[in-house]
Formats: C-alpha cells, sequence, structure tokens
C-alpha cells in the first residue's frame, strides 16, 4: 500500500509565499519544485518543507488537500 503526503512548503526568499500540495512521493515532490518543474512554484525557489501529514489513500489526502480553501489557509496558518 502507498501512503500519500500532504504538504506545505515555503519559499526561503519569498517567506509570505506558501504551497499546499498532495504527493505520492515527498522526498521526490521538494527536489522537483527547486528544479522549477512546476509553473506555479518556479518564480519562488527554493522551498522548503514547513509540514507534511501522512494519509493511507490518495482521496483522504486530496480531501485533506483542499486547505487550500480561503478557511483552510486560515486554519493552517493557526494551527499548523
Amino acid at each position: 500500500d502507498t501512503m500519500w503526503y500532504v504538504c506545505i512548503i515555503r519559499s526561503i526568499e519569498f517567506s509570505d509565499q506558501e504551497y499546499i500540495g498532495a504527493t505520492e512521493d515527498l522526498k521526490r515532490r521538494l527536489p522537483e519544485h527547486n528544479a522549477g518543474r512546476s509553473a506555479y512554484t518556479a518564480k519562488f525557489k527554493p522551498w522548503q518543507l514547513v509540514w507534511y501529514c501522512a494519509f493511507p489513500d490518495k482521496y483522504k489526502a486530496l480531501a485533506f488537500e483542499n486547505l487550500k480553501s480561503h478557511s483552510g489557509r486560515a486554519f493552517a496558518k493557526k494551527r499548523l
């Protein structure tokens, strides 16, 4: 069984820039963001991992990834 991860990364140079994403391979994903392979995150690299959580399946992870919503961002800033 493959675990899925939801992570929050923060730009090292632009500390107000954060990105929330879901991935099957956390160890591979951060280097991909730092290599500029994601259009959204390329302009704010390099990134550092701030927080992550493991989920037993993709659907639970994607449901939690909805922290991208406004209320979810408020929760993340306050609690994570």
